[in-house]
């Protein structure tokens, strides 16, 4: 609905498009969308949700758009077949205008579903501004309900996200990176195209836990990946192995930071190994972590 609007009509009955594969004509409406996620036995059942763009300059447009996702949310619950074993999770819009979003939020509240999501971000907003949103959300949900941010995937906005209040994410960026030859590490992220790793026999990187990585693994070595990149698909396949296992380890050490209560300091040693000086730290992360009393350049 954001990426191929121009296939899309969006009106109160739902969205009408053109089929992408055969260009014939069809319509999703709440009502439809509830019933595919139930027939698939969906764990986690997405609202159906009127979204556009967060640098879109139409206000009106974007009021629009989050009050149609209330109204969307009351049909998807009405049409909800299982609620007692499939979670329903609204969507709260707004773009960046903080004030609709606190609206939406106390609107999606009301509806009392399992979880929450905050959708419309990672739209082309600066950091900043997607910072702000998410703190203004988190701070009126529900705090045993799970927040869902929906389409971010990048380390440091992982761990700023948690920090903020955020649970949940999802974003193809692990997958999509690793198809250009990339890899995610502690140090960031390293393009295994460049001729200097093609005699580089170590692994995509040291201490890592996945299959290509881990002692007794594949053995994978930065210097095939350089040799496959641009001839095999199999360096991507790899590389999705390596660059996912970092996500959901990056993920598991940031719940038992929380659990051990070293959050804070966890954060520090994060940022310690991504950027060889604090002079170096990306300001919309200092001023975010500041907001909740995360002191990032603190010794």
């Amino acid at each position: 609905m954001v990426s191929l609007l121009k296939l899309a009509t969006i009106t109160e009955e739902g969205v009408r498009f053109l089929s992408p594969h055969d260009g014939s004509p069809m319509l999703l409406t709440p009502e439809h969308s509830m019933s595919l996620q139930n027939s698939i036995g969906s764990d986690i059942m997405m609202q159906l949700d009127d979204v556009i763009v967060t640098t879109s300059p139409d206000k009106e447009r974007m009021r629009e758009a989050m009050l149609r996702s209330v109204r969307w949310l009351d049909r998807c619950i009405e049409a909800h077949k299982n609620p007692e074993t499939q979670n329903l999770f609204c969507i709260i819009q707004g773009g960046l205008d903080l004030e609709m979003r606190r609206e939406c939020c106390r609107e999606m509240v009301a509806r009392d579903t399992p979880g929450i999501a905050i959708g419309g971000l990672s739209g082309g907003e600066a950091k900043t501004d997607f910072c702000r949103v998410v703190g203004a959300c988190t701070t009126l949900l529900p705090e045993l309900k799970p927040r869902y941010v929906m389409g971010i995937g990048y380390p440091e906005d992982l761990v700023v996200s948690v920090a903020l209040g955020a649970d949940m994410f999802d974003c193809v960026w692990p997958t999509r990176t690793a198809r250009f030859g990339n890899a995610v590490t502690r140090h960031g992220v390293l393009n295994l195209r460049n001729a200097k790793f093609g005699r580089d026999f170590g692994p995509i990187e040291e201490g890592c836990g996945c299959a290509c990585c881990r002692e007794g693994g594949l053995g994978i070595t930065k210097a095939y990946i350089y040799h496959n990149t641009s001839k095999e698909t199999v360096a991507a396949h790899l590389l999705t192995i390596h660059n996912v296992w970092y996500q959901l380890n990056l993920m598991r050490e940031v719940r038992d930071a929380i659990l051990e209560d070293r959050f804070p300091a966890y954060i520090r040693e994060f940022f310690g190994g991504l950027y060889a000086d604090k002079s170096d730290y990306p300001e919309w992360a200092v001023e975010s972590l500041k907001t909740v009393n995360v002191d990032l350049l603190a010794d």
